[in-house]
């Protein structure tokens, strides 16, 4: 089998495959669902970096509009992310 990781001895990564093996598929959603809300809180940080003086808002639709596409963001939101960025 072709390594999935090139960084990663074959031996470690087989045991991280045997590893999610034995999850079930509620415990593998559940840590994509962590996983999800780890890089929602990184990009939060991120943009709050940036801009520190923007509102809660303002932050939260920064970062939905990194997912969300721009005519959707001017619709729903009236967020427009070529004007304002992201």
């Amino acid at each position: 089998m072709k390594p999935l990781m090139e960084d990663t001895p074959p031996e470690i990564e087989e045991r991280w495959l045997a590893g999610l093996r034995k999850r079930t598929p509620a415990e593998r959603f559940r840590r994509v669902g962590e996983l999800n809300t780890m890089l929602n809180q990184l990009a939060l940080a991120e943009t709050r970096r940036r801009h520190p003086d923007a509102s809660e808002r303002e932050l939260q639709l920064r970062v939905a509009s990194r997912r969300i596409p721009a005519e959707l963001m001017r619709k729903a939101f009236g967020w427009n992310p070529d004007k304002e960025g992201y």
